[in-house]
């Protein structure tokens, strides 16, 4: 990866459906390099290009993050178990207070109640949860800032 790839992939940050001969006008290259640039991206899996949809014009109501404390012992299967729920989508093993975090997003908050009692209290090892109800989203950005990124 050399600095041209980082301006393609912060260009596509900004715009998600850039063309590739807007992408190669604003980085000063020509189309074919963008086009080869991105498909060698995509197939070494330095990037996916994906549609994140907003999810409370989608309807779903509450969106939580899920601190869980866990047997130490149960900390890969918990976090394989999240990371099969339709309703999750972001799981991360941690260190400090919570071993676990999981983000899910539900359509209501009975459907949180019913999820957290029903599904995630009920994995075998988990000991305890907290959650983070999401209030209001201030930054939502998918991986890393590439306009920080230098090669």
């Amino acid at each position: 990866m050399d600095q041209l790839d980082v301006s393609i992939i912060a260009y596509l940050q900004k715009d998600g459906t850039a063309t590739n001969a807007g992408i190669a006008r604003k980085v000063g290259v020509s189309e074919e390099t963008v086009r080869r640039r991105l498909k060698r991206l995509m197939n070494e899996k330095f990037i996916r290009v994906v549609a994140v949809p907003d999810a409370s014009r989608m309807g779903f109501e509450s969106q939580v993050i899920i601190g869980l404390q866990v047997d130490a012992d149960k900390v890969d299967s918990v976090s394989d178990d999240l990371a099969l729920m339709h309703e999750v989508t972001w799981v991360s093993v941690t260190t400090g207070s919570f071993d676990i975090f999981a983000w899910a997003t539900l359509k209501s908050s009975d459907a949180l109640s019913d999820f957290l009692r029903k599904r995630v209290g009920t994995i075998p090892g988990v000991r305890k949860m907290e959650t983070f109800i999401n209030l209001a989203s201030k930054k939502e950005q998918m991986g890393i800032n590439m306009e920080t990124v230098t090669v």
